[in-house]
């Protein structure tokens, strides 16, 4: 149910609970109560440390931005990192058996958008079974793990789980699936993480409602655009994005001065058809406008027509670097030595 409710979130998850979560509700125990009995289960304890980056709501909130951005700090702390990540829609994740990802020969279709992000910045295995990549991960020489998603997932035991929350959106009616967006009932994943992350602006005020449920720390995030942003400022350019929520990176263009002439949006992880190419391809001649995307989108384009057009990538900016060093260093210092 959470893959196909990834590709369109309904506007009513969004909204005070109402007629249509209302009704919805008796699925949403069943899910609550499954998901609140796979946290009953004890998962595998790895010999390195686990650091998990997840969610409580379906997609959208930054998590393999974090990730990289967390990669890039521990190579600073010269550990051997290693990512873990189920390979969503990957026809080349067959299976339990883990696969790591080859940039170079794999694309989306075999392993998924988000692997080969990953793989660009740390060797990154595929499975569901997070358990087996953990195993196979660390007989490949990591010394740190680091989970893009699986939050959710009993099979691994996870030595630090980050929560990121959308700051635009936070929790939305606080339901859970399919009433609601969230993978469980609020408290229970709350209970089970170590820090919460709030990417972008804090308009929902998440970090006041938190305060009084949890006594770990609450981080804050801004996304910001690469440096390179400025070029386009004074060009046509026709954005599109298959995202959770495209309409997080069209804004992040606005607010650096670029005004797109067009906007499209694709569902999250869509598959972009021949059809999609040439519909791009004409806005962008008849308007005589630069192609504009995501990383993430950028994989999923066929090389050739990937040449055409311009990727901007987003960064996080810590609002509090001090908390999130304490949390990798006292990590770290679990790292086997040799």
């Amino acid at each position: 149910m959470t893959g196909f409710l990834r590709l369109s979130a309904p506007s009513f998850w969004f909204r005070p609970p109402g007629l249509i979560s209302t009704l919805l509700e008796p699925i949403a125990t069943i899910v609550g109560l499954v998901a609140q009995k796979r946290r009953q289960r004890t998962g595998w304890r790895a010999p390195v440390p686990v650091l998990c980056v997840g969610n409580l709501t379906v997609g959208g909130t930054g998590k393999t931005t974090t990730v990289l951005d967390l990669i890039h700090r521990l190579h600073q702390r010269g550990v051997v990192v290693h990512c873990l990540t189920r390979g969503y829609r990957g026809k080349a994740v067959n299976g339990q058996a883990p696969l790591r990802v080859d940039p170079v020969h794999h694309t989306a279709a075999d392993v998924g958008d988000e692997p080969l992000l990953l793989a660009a910045a740390a060797p990154c295995w595929v499975s569901p079974d997070r358990a087996a990549s953990a195993r196979t991960a660390i007989a490949a020489g990591a010394t740190f793990l680091i989970m893009d998603d699986g939050f959710q997932n009993p099979g691994l035991h996870k030595d630090f789980s980050l929560i990121l929350v959308d700051g635009a959106v936070g929790f939305g009616n606080q339901c859970v699936l399919p009433a609601g967006p969230l993978r469980e009932p609020l408290m229970t994943g709350l209970a089970a993480a170590d820090a919460v992350i709030i990417t972008g602006q804090d308009s929902c005020g998440i970090q006041k409602n938190l305060a009084n449920k949890v006594d770990y720390p609450i981080l804050k995030a801004a996304l910001r655009m690469e440096r390179s942003i400025v070029s386009l400022r004074q060009q046509k350019v026709i954005a599109f994005a298959g995202l959770a929520r495209p309409d997080k990176f069209f804004a992040c263009l606005r607010e650096n001065d670029v005004i797109p002439m067009k906007c499209i949006s694709f569902p999250d992880h869509h598959a972009f058809t021949a059809a999609d190419l040439a519909h791009l391809s004409h806005l962008a001649a008849q308007h005589s406008a630069l192609l504009v995307t995501t990383p993430k989108d950028a994989v999923r384009l066929p090389a050739s027509f990937r040449q055409k057009v311009r990727v901007v990538n987003v960064e996080l900016e810590w609002a509090d670097i001090a908390s999130l060093d304490h949390i990798l260093d006292s990590l770290t210092e679990r790292v086997p030595r040799p």
